[in-house]
Formats: structure tokens, sequence, C-alpha cells
């Protein structure tokens, strides 16, 4: 029964009620049979697909692959509408989740949690809200994404605009008229490649700010028909049970042949056939050695360039699109519909800031060194405070007071990517040091919620109060980390994997990139030793592993 909790005690507190926290309440609450209160900024579920509202906003993960598994008559009676779910369908899938597994009643919706401090006398967290809550709870654990910190860039004279701006990430629900708008977007990430194109048809005109230039593989959503999504619903055991396995999260067989192995025109025939059909797959099904050897890298490089040069028709143009800073996949890989063919249309312009750099905004418009652009609205395409903004945005204090934003200033700090020394009880769903956004989201998500629900378990049969990292597996885990990221071609670009979006953040690659298969395979092994790297504490007797 949902009781009042502004001076309440429970188990647990979760943070967010996106994928990971209402999974996780429905562990925690209804397995378990724990008292749990989820806190969510937004006023309905849905998390990342409730604030990202924009435009063209879609999931660049296949819908059959982009789903919970956890119970098999969920997957068996949701049906996708095609290839890549737009986000009003996957916000309607969420909360479809929601009320079959009547998960509101123990969610406080409009709620930001503000602080979070760990009480050793009472080996307890006290969890406050902007809204007055000041909550007791044995276990304190964030569902607060990878991609929910918004980054607006300081530029000088954004107050001074007459005309409207906005973040892709925190977008209004009314929608946006952009009917005969001079419309400027600035970035051109995932979310500015999604939201461009579909602008573009209805703006006035629409000018691009672009600082780095992007590689996209076409998202082809017409191969995908309704046969073959029922097809997959009939597979959806053995599908479920292979992505658990693979480098990404994703159902594919891996090319074991290199791109140095074949001729060239072999090799253009492979990249053809799989570009034609689109998506993740040309990551997997082409070679084996594109993200970690330079040479066969830059065949793909090369290729996608070529699509660039041959899709955009104004020569100089083209040029400013073709990417030759960085790898291909070094960044996030994004997946387009119809991006470069925009710059085809008559109302769209293309402004390379790294050579026509922005000044400052006027009262009507963008000021570049080259000159003015009037605009009636403003598009931050400009992304996120990655992986560690959404913790530090959040006063959490673990053991002596010890504040996590200053033991993460060099760069996060986990085991696993699900709990940091010091600060015991707290777990993180997909956090700094884990797959998360190197992978289908829903696969990591699921196996973390699990894992941590499975520990929770195992203390609550055991008798134990307290499981905190080691600070010697964490180490070890740390350098784990960035010796398999060292590996690969990730620490060539400037991304924000590794903050570098993000003036004053240390450069430090956050995920993990050893898959998440083997991520899979070393958290088994963890529990099977008895939670081997975890302190775990009952009463005054203390089990360190």
């Amino acid at each position: 029964m949902t009781t009042d909790t502004s001076r309440a005690e429970l188990d647990a507190v979760v943070v967010g009620a996106g994928f990971s926290g209402m999974y996780m309440l429905h562990r925690l609450r209804d397995l378990l049979g724990l008292s749990v209160r989820v806190f969510e900024a937004g006023d309905d579920v849905g998390g990342t697909w409730y604030w990202n509202r924009y435009p063209g906003a879609r999931c660049d993960s296949e819908s059959y692959l982009y789903c919970f598994s956890f119970d098999e008559d969920l997957a068996q009676e949701w049906s996708w509408s095609g290839k890549y779910p737009e986000q009003p369908e996957i916000l309607r899938y969420l909360n479809h989740v929601a009320d079959r597994f009547d998960l509101r009643p123990d969610i406080r919706f409009g709620t930001r949690v503000t602080a979070a401090h760990f009480r050793e006398d009472l080996n307890r967290w006290e969890i406050e809200s902007d809204q007055g809550d000041r909550v007791l709870a044995r276990y304190f654990i964030t569902a607060i994404g990878c991609l929910s910190a918004g980054q607006v860039p300081n530029i000088e004279g954004l107050d001074g605009f007459e005309g409207d701006w906005y973040h892709t990430g925190a977008w209004p629900h009314e929608g946006v008229d952009f009917a005969g708008k001079r419309v400027g977007v600035v970035g051109t990430g995932s979310s500015g490649v999604q939201a461009i194109p579909v602008i573009a048809e209805q703006a006035g005109h629409v000018t691009v700010f672009q600082r780095t230039p992007q590689y996209m593989i076409p998202a082809r959503h017409g191969t995908v028909t309704r046969e073959f999504l029922e097809e997959a619903k009939r597979n959806y055991n053995e599908i479920f049970e292979k992505r658990r396995w693979t480098q990404s999260g994703f159902p594919f067989d891996p090319s074991e042949r290199s791109a140095l192995e074949v001729d060239d025109e072999e090799r253009r025939a492979i990249y053809e056939a799989a570009w034609e059909q689109g998506g993740f797959r040309f990551l997997s099904a082409t070679f084996s050695d594109i993200a970690l050897d330079r040479r066969a890298n830059d065949t793909a490089a090369e290729f996608v360039r070529s699509k660039i040069r041959d899709t955009v028709r104004d020569p100089e143009t083209a040029e400013k699109l073709v990417p030759r800073d960085h790898p291909f996949a070094s960044k996030r890989t994004l997946i387009d519909t119809n991006y470069y063919e925009t710059y085809n249309r008559e109302n769209v312009t293309l402004v390379d800031i790294r050579h026509d750099p922005i000044e400052e905004i006027t009262a009507s418009g963008i000021r570049t060194r080259d000159g003015d652009h009037d605009l009636d609205i403003i598009v931050f395409a400009t992304g996120y405070d990655a992986m560690t903004g959404p913790f530090t945005r959040i006063d959490i204090r673990g053991r002596g007071g010890a504040v996590l934003k200053e033991k993460w200033a060099e760069g996060p700090k986990t085991y696993l990517g699900l709990v940091s020394a010091g600060f015991p009880n707290m777990f993180m769903i997909t956090g700094p040091g884990s797959p998360s956004v190197l992978s289908n989201m829903p696969v990591s998500i699921e196996q973390h919620v699990e894992w941590i629900s499975d520990l929770v378990g195992h203390m609550l049969a055991s008798g134990l109060e307290v499981a905190e990292a080691a600070a010697e597996a964490e180490a070890e885990w740390v350098d784990h980390v960035n010796e398999v990221a060292s590996k690969t071609l990730y620490l060539l670009a400037d991304s924000w994997y590794l903050g570098a979006n993000i003036p004053g953040k240390p450069r430090v690659f956050m995920p993990y990139a050893g898959g998440v298969g083997n991520y899979r395979k070393r958290c088994d092994e963890v529990a099977a030793a008895g939670y081997e790297g975890f302190v775990l504490r009952g009463g005054e007797s203390v089990a360190a592993r």
C-alpha cells in the first residue's frame, strides 16, 4: 500500500523512472517484497523518452531488440510498428509497462532528488528532494541514465536573444511550430542529425552550425516487414539469450574476416551490401578489425566519405560534411534518415564553425566570425554532460562525508560500474565503467537490475546490512577499463565518451569497451565467488571477500 513518504523509512529509494528505474522497482517490490519509492523529475514515466521529444526523435536500436526480455508475456503482447521506434511509440511502450505492472503508485513524479547522504550511525541513506522530502532508505539506487544532464553551451548573449531557444533533451511537450521560421540548429550529434531533416521540412530556412562532421549509416526503415517482426516474436527466447552474450547487446553474428585480407573490389562489395541493409549491422557484418586496426578502419571511413560525396550535390558543402579528424566509429556511430540528402534542399545552409566560429548570440540570431545569421528559433542539439553529469548534479556523500563529485574529480572510479568504494549500499544502473552507452541499453539495464537485486536478495537472506566495493577491487577495475579502451580507436576522438564536450572535464574514457558478454561473465564470476571485491557487513561482523 502506498503511504506518504515525506518522512518515511523505506527499504530502497530509486532515482529515475525510465527503463532502469521501472524494472528496478518491479524487481525489488514484486520479487523481493521490499518497500520502494521511485523519485522522478518528470511528470510521468519514460526517462530519456519522456524528455527527448524533439522532431525526429527515434531509437537507433531496432525495435524488436529495444525492449524488455524479463517477461515473456510482455514481449509477446507488444507489437512494434517498424524497424526503428520513434519516441512516441517507445513512450507508449513504457507507459504500457508501467500500467501492466502497476508501477505508478510507488513513483513520486515531479520530484528531483537533490541530496543523498549516507548515515553511518544508522547504515541508511538520507535522501532529500526539491519537494521537501526527507527519506531514510537502506539502499540508494541510481537509475538516472547516462545522457540526462543536458549541456547548453556558454555562448555570450543568449539571455538577450529575442527569439525562442530549446535544448533537444528538454523539448516542450506541446511541440514547436517551425512553419516559415528561420531556425538555427547548433550541433550535429545524434539528436541533431535526427532533428535537422524533420525541421527542414517545416521551416522557412534552417542554418546548421556544425563543429564536427559525423560518420553516419543509413537507417533503412523499409528493410523490416511486419512478417519479420512477427517471426522475431516467435524466436524471442533465442534472440534475447543471444544478445546477452554479444559485444554490443545485438544478436548479430559478427564477421571474422579482416578488411585487409580482401581486395578492393570485394571489400567495396561487402561495404555496399551492408550499407544497403543499414543500421548497426554495418559494424558487425563487414569486418572484424574496423574498431581495432587503423588501416582497416580507414577503409570503412573512406567508404562513408565516398557516400557523402555521392549524396550531397554541392561539392563545397559535401567536403564540409566529410569527417577527417577521427576514425570511423570512434565516436558514437549515428544512424540517419535523409540527413545528407537534407543538404540538397534550397532552404538549408551549413556553417562550419571550426573555420567560421560562433562569436556571440545577438538579439536577432547568431554572429559568427564571417557574419550574422538572423534567426527566429535556436535549437541546441549540443548533447550532455555524459555518464558523470547526472551524478555530480546531486549532492551525494558517503562514508565520512566523502563527496562523490570530489572523488570523481579526475574521472569516475567504480567497481564494475555498479558501485563506488566509500558509498555503501549505493548501486548505479549502467554507471561509468560498465558497457552502458556502448551497448543496446535495455540489455545492459536488465543485467544490472537483475545483478543488483540478486545481491540485495543475498544480503537479506544472509542478514547482511551493508555492501560496498573494496578500494583495491575498484582500483583494479578502473585500470582494466582503461587498459581495454587503450586497445581500441576510441581514444583517437574528442568524444563525449571521454568528456571532451564539457570544458574542464577530465579526459577519461568512461564506458567499458570489453563487450556486453565479457562483462556479464565477469559479473557472474564475482557473484559466484561470494561477491568478490565487495566488503559485506552484518551487524558488527565484517566479511571482506
